[in-house]
């Protein structure tokens, strides 16, 4: 069936819901989701959105942009950056005003709470900057922008597995994608003069993640197969605090509240690693000094996880400001948090890297100046050069905006889908929900000033859009020997973790590398049981397992590029960072034969010197 719209958004969370409401207000647009966009992932984001409101505390959006920065590793652009932090309090106030019931202080004013890495007067201390709803703060932003697109008459497709994205002959201009509608069985062509991708991230690649079943990076493989290439793939970041074995996240507000952790001996050990904000150190940092607590031998009772203790907080706190973790801790791990530490390990939580865009959302192609920052000897930031591959200065300047030789016109994409860059190598807590909204807003805004340039009229799709997906789909059907999805994905991800995970080293991404090569030669005959066509979902597992696939070949391939140690790609045999040769991003670009190659762009500096990292 051939199905048109202005405007088709592909996923259904925070930043497609944002995008989708902004340009609605002009166009006809359409959400394709593979799932009800009540239970995308964007619901499970428990502790906070960050912004420099200063209800409780002074605060400036020069301090959270520091953080930002700090945060990242130096590896995040720092004009998007500024974007991000700016717009924070006024993406806040409009999310109160369209209906977000917020937290409030005993004033009445939105009330926050600390967070990891987020600091007053540039890592003096600890400052309150988490805007929250108790622990549901995701739970209740998309709830509150799923009402607004359905006030606004968005148009909403659920449960329609993407399949393809349709570019013209020159891959110069996006004309619609190509999804699967799991009810009925029948392949749909969505045709669109824009399309933004807001499909999430892919933790689902790894054993023990706190990402959803559904998070199993769709997005980025279907760019990767259509010849654009994903940005610093490299850099996946483990949640230190995970319920042990499953992964369920417990959100950092828990520490932000006062919780501390604690090994074997009752150390709080985090005084020995970051001894200002503790506990509250960025993710990767916190992450890594629980993994070599661990492998010390102070685990608890010798065992790979740590406790997190609230005990001190008692039962009405927390029942009043984290009721999840203590409902998780209750329902999973048969815990009182009030009277017992809760179990927890790292578990990998979120995408720095994907898809890559210009602060507007655009979608670059990976065309324009190649190359790294050279920082200035002086500390200058603004005098930094960009050096070419030869070594020689390049003039002129890069920036996160783009322009139109990077860009593949009408195609867009945000959220954790995408790379802007404003996480670099390391995100902050509370960044990824403003992330989500602030960027979603401007894709939207986008959206909407490029089809009032270009006009609604779309070119016509060949009729043969379809058949690479259907072809894809009837082989998998037909084939009566082969593996299972499931045999393979088990391994997909045992391999993943054990040697892709918080340390890498080159043995361990060598033994990857040879690893994902076999499992995507078994991926190309694997089975399903299942041969009818409604609600196949034996077909989708065997489909997103091709896409899991395909990424983990670009996050595999990244890590073994970058010999150095950023944020929260850490390499054992490289551990320290290296400005002088890797102050850049790197984009991927697998091809068809399967081998693969990376351009760099040098990252934009505009006021912080990149220094080292200490909290």
């Amino acid at each position: 069936m051939r199905i048109t719209h202005d405007v088709i958004i592909v996923g259904s969370g925070l930043a497609g819901l944002r995008a989708a409401l902004e340009a609605s207000q002009h166009f006809d647009v359409a959400v394709v989701s593979k799932l009800h966009p009540l239970r995308s992932h964007s619901g499970a984001a428990q502790g906070g959105i960050g912004a420099a409101l200063g209800n409780e505390e002074e605060d400036s959006w020069l301090w959270h942009a520091f953080d930002t920065v700090k945060g990242s590793d130096y590896l995040g652009d720092q004009d998007a950056i500024e974007i991000l932090c700016k717009d924070a309090p006024r993406t806040i106030y409009e999310l109160e005003h369209i209906g977000v019931p917020f937290s409030r202080t005993p004033e009445g004013r939105i009330a926050q709470r600390p967070f990891g890495g987020h600091t007053k007067n540039f890592g003096e201390a600890p400052v309150r900057r988490a805007c929250y709803a108790a622990d549901r703060t995701g739970h209740v932003l998309l709830h509150t922008l799923y009402e607004q697109c359905v006030k606004q008459k968005v148009r909403f497709y659920a449960e329609h597995q993407m399949l393809d994205l349709i570019l013209d002959e020159h891959n110069e201009e996006v004309q619609g994608i190509v999804a699967y509608e799991i009810r009925t069985g029948e392949l749909n062509t969505f045709a669109a003069k824009a399309v933004c991708f807001a499909t999430g991230g892919y933790g689902r690649a790894f054993r023990t993640t706190s990402n959803a079943h559904a998070n199993t990076g769709d997005g980025l493989a279907i760019v990767l197969r259509n010849g654009l290439p994903l940005e610093d793939m490299e850099f996946t970041q483990f949640h230190p605090t995970g319920l042990y074995k499953l992964g369920i996240l417990v959100t950092e507000g828990a520490r932000g509240e006062g919780g501390i952790l604690l090994n074997n001996l009752g150390e709080r050990f985090m005084e020995r690693y970051a001894p200002t904000v503790k506990d509250l150190a960025p993710r990767d940092m916190v992450s890594r000094s629980i993994y070599k607590e661990i492998r010390e031998g102070r685990g608890i009772e010798g065992k790979d996880y740590v406790h997190l203790d609230l005990t001190h907080l008692g039962m009405k706190e927390i029942e009043k400001k984290l009721p999840e973790i203590a409902t998780f801790s209750k329902i999973y791990l048969g815990i009182d948090p009030s009277k017992q530490p809760i179990p927890i390990s790292p578990t990998c939580h979120y995408a720095m890297g994907g898809i890559p865009t210009d602060a507007d959302g655009r979608v670059r192609r990976g065309v324009g100046i190649a190359g790294r920052t050279q920082i200035d000897p002086n500390g200058d930031p603004k005098a930094a050069q960009i050096i070419d591959p030869d070594g020689n200065v390049v003039r002129g300047e890069f920036s996160s905006l783009g322009d139109d030789r990077d860009i593949v016109k009408g195609f867009y994409a945000a959220g954790e889908a995408a790379c802007v860059s404003v996480h670099g190598a390391n995100r902050l807590g509370t960044n990824s929900l403003l992330d989500l909204v602030v960027f979603g807003r401007r894709a939207g805004k986008h959206i909407v000033k490029y089809l009032r340039a270009v006009g609604t009229e779309q070119k016509p799709i060949s009729e043969r859009a379809e058949e690479t997906a259907r072809a894809e789909l009837k082989a998998i059907v037909n084939r009566e020997q082969g593996e299972s999805a499931v045999t393979i994905r088990d391994e997909l991800q045992k391999m993943m973790m054990d040697n892709v995970s918080v340390f890498r080293t080159e043995e361990t991404l060598e033994t990857a590398a040879r690893s994902i090569r076999d499992l995507r030669q078994r991926v190309a005959k694997v089975t399903v049981m299942d041969k009818g066509r409604q609600f196949n979902t034996d077909l989708m597992e065997a489909v997103e397992l091709g896409h899991m696939v395909d990424y983990s070949f670009a996050l595999i391939e990244s890590a073994r590029w970058r010999k150095e140690s950023r944020g929260a790609h850490s390499r054992e045999d490289f551990q320290a960072r290296d400005d002088s040769k890797w102050l850049s991003h790197g984009f991927y670009f697998l091809h068809p034969d399967g081998s693969s190659h990376i351009e760099t762009r040098p990252i934009k500096l505009t006021r912080f010197q990149p220094k080292e990292r200490k909290y």
